[in-house]
């Protein structure tokens, strides 16, 4: 189980886009995980909050890592992203949760709060695991 949870955090730090914008991963155990990212100007849109592809881009990493801590290669096939309340400054962080997981299929729900707890987004996704 150590070096499962060990290749999926080699995995998840090899995404170069998400390394790119300053998010990591905290922390990740079979079908949950959490993911951070500290706001900077980079993250900001014209309206000086934070860009709507930057929260998908971080609840996306939180789900991957829960996703593929088991070992098998995981991918998603749907995801979707309610925005709830904007946000310009702070530390975000991206919880997921398994839902279900099925032999070919998983569903996963990721929170994103602020560092005061605010709800910020809701990211739901479903997964097609590779066996």
């Amino acid at each position: 189980m150590e070096n499962i949870i060990e290749n999926t955090i080699d995995l998840i730090k090899s995404d170069k886009f998400a390394s790119e914008n300053g998010i990591f991963l905290e922390s990740v155990s079979k079908g949950e995980a959490c993911a951070k990212m500290i706001i900077s100007e980079r993250h900001l849109n014209g309206l000086g909050t934070v860009q709507g592809g930057a929260l998908f881009t971080l609840a996306d990493l939180a789900a991957a890592a829960a996703s593929n801590a088991y070992g098998v290669p995981t991918v998603a096939l749907v995801a979707e992203i309610s925005f709830v309340k904007a946000v310009s400054k702070g530390v975000l962080t991206a919880k997921t949760s398994e839902l279900y997981r099925r032999r070919t299929v998983a569903g996963y729900s990721t929170k994103i709060f602020d560092q005061d707890d605010n709800l910020i987004a809701v990211f739901n996704s479903t997964a097609y695991i590779k066996n």
